[in-house]
């Protein structure tokens, strides 16, 4: 079994980030590096950017999550990292390292999918009672909404996953995005809609919910991009209120989706405990929704926490974690894979 601890690197997109934990989940340490204000002057992440702050910020970042743990690099049991899907520059950057390390200590390296990062967070340890076990993962119905990647699984233990369905198109994270660029809203668009319909109302456009017939577990959310596009010359988004109504609305029709596609298939795989994850996760009327709708069917729900949604390096860990607890372990000569799949 793994001794003592683990160290995991993340570096799918742009952020830098690493994380200590115990063999147990618990978090000791996740430091992240964001490039927010580096990327917002382009309106979106820029790969040769990207890459390139992460190699900057990467042995700090290292340094300084085996030092806020209170250990050293020999008290390391395992090296984690993600190795797709993402950038492949960013990618390798995280990969590498973790690597090197790894045969530096004579240790484990462990190659984890950044979806199956999200898909476990919701199970990572929260408060201050460490667990004297690795938590185990329930069966349930999950949820990721995490930039790229809108997902719908049926979850029966790790390693263990379904598909149930996946956006055709945009997903609910670029959707986000997209819709905010359109509105002139800074990046990242997400949290700057999701401030701004607090006070707008949610029914003051009547946007489409896409493919939302019985039966059907997948997400399309280019239609209502394209409604919203198309509203834009009627109305006034100098009007404060206006933007917040569009706000508003959008949101609601991305989130009416993504709450009701969930309970559907949570209730059609016969599981009582719904998952979610991801960067729209934090989003707060995916929080409310999620929470009335589980309350109104009799289901629990399980979120990760606001700390572990956006990327970050203890998700990564604690899929690690688990995954080195089932046997699993890496060859050095793995390779990243900008389009590594969960499921198939």
């Amino acid at each position: 079994m793994l001794s003592a601890r683990l160290l995991a690197l993340e570096t799918s997109c742009d952020e830098t980030a690493a994380a200590v934990l115990t063999a147990e989940g618990t978090v000791l340490s996740s430091v992240v590096a964001s490039q927010i204000e580096a990327h917002r002057i382009y309106g979106g992440v820029v790969p040769e950017v990207a890459s390139r702050n992460h190699i900057l910020h990467m042995r700090g970042l290292v340094e300084q999550a085996v030092a806020d743990a209170g250990v050293s690099l020999k008290d390391i049991g395992a090296f984690a990292a993600t190795s797709g899907p993402g950038l492949v520059s960013s990618l390798l950057i995280g990969s590498t390292t973790a690597k090197a390390l790894a045969l530096a200590e004579g240790r484990p390296f462990l190659a984890i999918n950044h979806l199956e990062g999200h898909l476990l967070s919701p199970f990572m340890p929260a408060g201050e009672t460490a667990p004297e076990t690795l938590p185990e993962i329930p069966s349930h119905v999950a949820l990721i909404v995490s930039g790229g990647h809108t997902m719908l699984l049926h979850v029966r233990g790790v390693g263990d996953y379904k598909l149930l369905g996946r956006t055709r198109d945009d997903a609910a994270g670029e959707a986000f995005d997209k819709v905010a660029k359109m509105l002139g809203l800074p990046y990242p668009g997400g949290p700057e809609i999701d401030r701004r319909a607090k006070s707008g109302k949610r029914d003051a456009y009547d946007f489409p919910r896409s493919m939302m017939e019985r039966g059907s577990n997948e997400f399309s959310f280019s239609g209502l991009k394209t409604s919203v596009l198309y509203l834009l010359p009627k109305v006034d988004l100098t009007s404060e209120q206006v933007m917040a109504d569009v706000c508003a609305s959008f949101q609601e029709a991305v989130v009416e989706v993504l709450v009701e596609k969930t309970v559907r298939a949570a209730r059609a795989c016969g599981e009582k405990l719904v998952a979610v994850s991801g960067g729209v996760s934090c989003n707060t009327r995916v929080r409310e929704l999620f929470a009335k709708r589980a309350k109104d069917f009799g289901l629990t729900l399980q979120l990760a926490h606001p700390s572990y949604s956006t990327d970050n390096a203890a998700m990564i860990g604690f899929a690690a974690v688990q995954r080195w607890k089932a046997g699993y372990s890496s060859p050095l000569e793995v390779d990243v894979n900008p389009n590594l799949p969960l499921v198939g």
